[in-house]
């Protein structure tokens, strides 16, 4: 598309989360909110608070959040692409966010009429690598990794001097705010978690894991585990099954989300 001479965009990736929100706050106070662009990426399995906060955090901004989607929820591209996410390789982030923002961006700007926004902190400063070579030739920065260090007790603070309400999965002890809490990175701590919490959630997801399997005919899991030094493949169902049975489980096993951090491929291999 032929692009008009525009003033530089600053287009924040705009999750829903605690650190894309004070990312948005931080640019925002240094650029003014005139040619902001908080872009939010919908997976379609998002927990119902999450559009409570986006649309609360959009009045509070006075900025209209751009809603983009791919039109299919993890369980549909799992299935498209013949793989079930799991922690190594998660097809579900490179369609669902990392594809869908790329076309939306590179449908709209050039590399060198926008600059990009993410929310990765000062406590993840190796995780800014993928991205700044996934979205070359365009310009990436992270303001929650320079100076003061904003810690995510600070973040916290910084919302509730809004009169903000904390998104609810935060309050139910998640570290993120993504995909109704369901995350295919996360470890045996984070599904017995989400177990506890949201208990139906959970079984919708062991439920799909299941059919995943039987659409395959592959002993694929969304969890391993090692015992003996030799990896094991583990079932929503049976993580499940131990944990009802006070089985011992590997609650610091947290795993956690990367879908706009980690490099994907394109092409899947033919086994989990």
């Amino acid at each position: 598309m032929a692009h008009k001479n525009v003033d530089r965009k600053h287009i924040v990736f705009y999750s829903g989360g605690l650190g894309s929100w004070m990312t948005a706050k931080l640019v925002i106070e240094k650029y003014g909110k005139e040619n902001i662009i908080l872009l939010f990426t919908d997976t379609l399995i998002e927990d119902k608070d999450l559009y409570r906060f986006l649309n609360v955090t959009e009045e509070h901004f006075g900025i209209q959040i751009t809603r983009i989607a791919d039109g299919r929820t993890p369980w549909q591209v799992f299935r498209d692409n013949r793989w079930l996410g799991n922690a190594r390789v998660a097809p579900c982030s490179h369609h669902l966010k990392q594809k869908t923002a790329r076309k939306w961006i590179e449908a709209n700007f050039l590399p060198n009429e926008c600059t990009l926004y993410l929310g990765i902190d000062w406590t993840e400063m190796h995780r800014r690598n993928a991205p700044i070579k996934n979205w070359h030739p365009y310009q990436v920065e992270f303001p929650l990794c320079e100076e003061p260090y904003i810690s995510k007790q600070e973040i916290v603070g910084e919302l509730a001097n809004t009169g903000i309400e904390l998104p609810k999965l935060y309050k139910l002890g998640f570290s993120h705010n993504n995909c109704g809490g369901i995350c295919v990175r996360g470890g045996q701590g984070h599904w017995i978690h989400l177990l506890k919490t949201i208990p139906e959630r959970y079984l919708e997801a062991e439920q799909k894991e299941q059919e995943m399997r039987e659409f395959l005919q592959k002993d694929v899991t969304i969890l391993s585990r090692q015992r003996n030094g030799k990896k094991h493949k583990l079932t929503l169902r049976t993580l499940r099954k131990e944990y009802e049975q006070d089985k011992p489980i590997d609650i610091l096993d947290i795993g956690g989300c990367g879908c706009f951090v980690d490099n994907e491929p394109d092409q899947y291999p033919n086994v989990n």
